[in-house]
């Protein structure tokens, strides 16, 4: 469709594509829930900081496989039409892909699942004896994991829109030329965001997206 105004549309998965935390639920089947609930609490009383926020969900995962971390995310709830709104995007001459604070091997089980072009996540993940390993310091940066992804497409920031829910998806609104905050964002993410949206499928996401006139970009990238 030539009249699109993207080239490339990122989503964020937790909260975005998810219905809920992803976290949250691995946490639940995994007997884990009041860590994630401790570390959730703190996190958004601004006592934990993001990174060590980031660390402390993805060491949920540590002594699991790749394969039980995926079993897990095929039965993950998610808000409906993800596949088909991958379909109707690349329909349209986008590329479309995911920035998210999870792991790579959660990033490729999304790609394969429902056909996302490109991924930037964590990837600090190592392995002992075929489990994940603790993880260490990890670092949050998703406007950097977006100068990526825009370099490996060959498209302007101006060209991309952001979809996501939450604080760290708010520099990356305004590095980019839109974004949407989907779901249960809150008032401070709504606010930041060009447009805010609660679909029952993701589909209800298209004309939105096909409305929007992008614009120039709030922030410039970073020496």
């Amino acid at each position: 469709m030539s009249g699109f105004p993207w080239r490339l549309v990122s989503f964020d998965i937790d909260g975005t594509l998810t219905d809920g935390h992803g976290w949250k639920f691995l946490a639940e089947r995994t007997g884990q829930l009041a860590r994630f609930e401790e570390s959730n609490t703190r996190y958004r009383a601004r006592e934990l900081g993001e990174d060590a926020h980031l660390r402390d969900l993805l060491n949920l995962a540590a002594g699991l496989t790749v394969a039980e971390v995926e079993a897990i995310l095929e039965v993950t709830p998610r808000v409906p039409g993800v596949k088909e709104v991958v379909a109707g995007l690349h329909d349209r001459g986008a590329r479309v892909v995911l920035l998210s604070h999870n792991p790579e091997y959660v990033c490729a089980w999304y790609q394969r699942r429902f056909g996302f072009d490109d991924a930037e996540g964590t990837v600090a993940t190592t392995f002992d004896g075929g489990r994940i390993a603790p993880y260490g310091p990890v670092h949050t940066g998703k406007v950097e994991g977006m100068h990526r992804l825009l370099e490996r497409a060959g498209v302007t920031a101006e060209r991309a829109v952001h979809v996501g829910d939450g604080w760290a998806d708010i520099p990356v609104f305004e590095a980019v030329g839109g974004g949407i905050a989907l779901n249960n964002a809150s008032a401070v993410v709504r606010a930041a965001a060009d447009r805010s949206l609660a679909p029952r499928n993701l589909t209800e996401l298209l004309p939105v997206l096909e409305a929007m006139t992008p614009r120039p970009v709030k922030t410039g990238r970073p020496a």
